[in-house]
């Protein structure tokens, strides 16, 4: 190193000695700025738990002609290939052990399969199986006995265009493949207060090869739960009120896509996993005790594009995790944009726009970490140079630097965050590629959002 070098790393320093002391000293009796926007206007489509209303008939099955007071005996009677046509309401538990049935009623509210409150309403043992516009509830109370509404234990199984209320697991795939779960509505039991007491709304277990798509999730634990997945793909599923909207554990090459996680402790929990793909979701105002719109840990060589992550805790945790590719995101009005901790160093984030984030990253390392070196992201505290109006702009942007660092410590310094002094250190990190203060570097941040409709949630009617 010169000796130039090391004049400019002592004078800047300095400089953050003498700020450290100002900001400590004037911000005594001053309050730092508050949390993320409470001026959301997000209004989900989703369905309403509270509007169903269930048959009260006594039901009628019928196989192929001949009619059956028991699901039971018309699913024993039906031959591969048959429909079962359910109507009215069934006080019981039912096992499909015959291929290629389908279990049919014209509607949630039309066929209701009630359980007696233990064990599983419906096991489906058999491969090829379609359930369709039921209503299944009242299964076990059991989470240690996997209780659940539906239990699948078969191959090539649909359920769909129903509803699962009343239980501990709503849907639970059991070591399957082929498995297509559509249009349910899964509600879980309300009084049942304490998370760790409910099961989770659609369960994966040891599943490839499956889709879900299109479901409706709330009051349980988490709404989809994936253990030892592969190649599982879920989409068009909104889920709230939960611990996790979606919770990846152990389950490589699966798919995230164009799903709403709203209302919950975190949107998406992504865990000890790789090769995934968490592509154009929405998080909104997950703000629970853990409060993340995407966590990330022990995640590697996987996509995180097109997503919205507004009004969270954390818009994006990054937990030892690398190796991914972060690009085109929305992260807007979070407490925190991204916070990264524990070696998460080799992450490559461009074309993102971080809006109106209370700290646009909090960077818990080390080393001074380069996101990307052509393109960068849009930060709306920036406000970087552009001599040839490229749009890019021409000198480096720290959004998680020294004067980071230092609010972090000492959230009363916040209010100077726009002073001549702190100005004085943001320019000496972008300007003197010498300094090598920890956090995290943008090389070529751009002057406008690649997101121009952030403020549609926040305008309102």
């Amino acid at each position: 190193m010169t000796p130039t070098s090391h004049g400019l790393e002592r004078a800047f320093t300095v400089a953050i000695a003498a700020v450290l002391v100002f900001s400590v000293v004037a911000a005594s009796a001053a309050s730092a700025d508050g949390g993320p926007d409470d001026d959301l206007a997000f209004d989900p489509d989703v369905s309403d738990p509270e509007s169903f209303s269930a048959p009260s008939a006594d039901g009628v099955a019928t196989v192929d002609g001949e009619t059956y007071e028991s699901v039971q005996a018309a699913v024993d009677a039906a031959d591969p290939g048959e429909t079962v046509r359910l109507d009215g309401r069934f006080d019981e538990t039912v096992v499909v052990a015959t291929p290629n049935v389908t279990l049919a009623g014209s509607g949630p509210g039309t066929a209701l399969l009630h359980g007696d409150g233990e064990g599983d309403v419906l096991t489906v043992d058999a491969p090829g199986v379609t359930v369709a516009g039921l209503w299944v509830r009242n299964g076990g109370y059991s989470t240690a006995e996997n209780d659940a509404a539906v239990y699948v234990n078969a191959s090539r199984v649909t359920v769909r265009d129903s509803r699962v209320t009343d239980m501990t697991f709503g849907i639970w795939l059991n070591g399957v493949s082929d498995a297509r779960i559509a249009n349910n509505t899964i509600v879980g039991r309300a009084e049942i207060t304490r998370l760790t007491d409910r099961g989770n709304g659609i369960q994966i277990w040891k599943t490839e090869d499956s889709v879900v798509r299109n479901n409706d999730i709330t009051t349980v634990r988490d709404g989809i739960y994936y253990n030892w997945a592969k190649d599982v793909v879920a989409t068009g599923n909104a889920m709230w009120d939960l611990r996790y909207g979606v919770h990846y554990m152990y389950s490589d090459d699966c798919v995230l896509r164009n799903n709403t996680a709203f209302d919950n402790d975190a949107g998406y929990a992504l865990m000890v996993s790789k090769h995934l793909v968490v592509a154009d979701n929405v998080a909104v105002n997950n703000t629970g005790q853990s409060g993340h719109g995407i966590l990330v840990k022990s995640i590697d060589d996987t996509d995180i594009r097109g997503n919205h992550l507004v009004g969270n805790g954390n818009g994006l945790f990054v937990y030892n995790s690398v190796s991914n590719r972060v690009v085109g995101n929305l992260v807007a009005g979070n407490d925190v944009g991204v916070h990264i901790s524990a070696g998460s160093t080799e992450e490559t984030v461009y074309n993102n726009s971080f809006v109106r984030n209370d700290r646009p990253v909090l960077a818990v390392m080390n080393d001074q970490v380069h996101w990307n070196e052509s393109v960068g992201n849009y930060w709306s505290r920036a406000n970087p140079t552009d001599v040839d109006d490229d749009g890019v702009g021409d000198t480096r942007y720290r959004p998680a630097g020294a004067v980071q660092q230092l609010t972090a410590e000492k959230p009363a310094a916040r209010v100077f965050a726009s002073s001549p002094a702190f100005d004085a250190v943001r320019l000496a990190e972008s300007s003197v590629p010498v300094v090598r203060s920890p956090g995290v570097v943008d090389a070529r941040p751009l002057t406008e959002p690649p997101h121009d409709n952030w403020r549609t949630y926040y305008e309102r009617d």
